[in-house]
């Protein structure tokens, strides 16, 4: 199995639903330090999500928003889906390599629940093609 590195960037999520239909999502890559650092804080809103890789777990701690957590296993498998409240710290998963963060409320209308499986392209947002929402 060939080991995935991501860069610091912007890119699209893709979430296969049922029957192979597929949600597209802008998304924001944090992989360096720095940028799992900062990840959403000091954030009001997020159009789309960010992938936090590697990471195992994510804390709350200094944000505005409830959010919305999915932990990803090295094949992009959804383990966990937690949401939470600012201020608070979320135990690691150990079977998860990345982490995915949505504001609240988002992920379920995308379909991302534990055994969903996500694919990320990388390169610009704007070839998502939508918003992401449903409805």
């Amino acid at each position: 199995m060939v080991r995935r590195r991501w860069r610091d960037g912007v890119g699209v999520l893709a979430v296969v639903g049922p029957g192979g239909a597929r949600v597209r999502v802008p998304l924001e890559v944090a992989s360096s330090y720095r940028a799992r650092t900062k990840g959403l804080l000091g954030r009001d809103s997020v159009d789309g999500a960010m992938l936090l890789t590697p990471a195992s777990g994510v804390h709350t701690f200094r944000m505005r928003m409830a959010i919305d957590v999915a932990y990803l296993d090295r094949r992009l498998n959804v383990v966990a889906v937690r949401t939470m409240r600012p201020g608070r710290l979320g135990r690691p998963r150990l079977r998860a390599r990345h982490v995915l963060e949505a504001e609240s409320g988002a992920m379920g209308e995308w379909g991302v629940r534990v055994g969903a499986r996500v694919e990320v392209v990388e390169g610009p947002a704007a070839s998502a093609g939508e918003s992401g929402r449903r409805g």
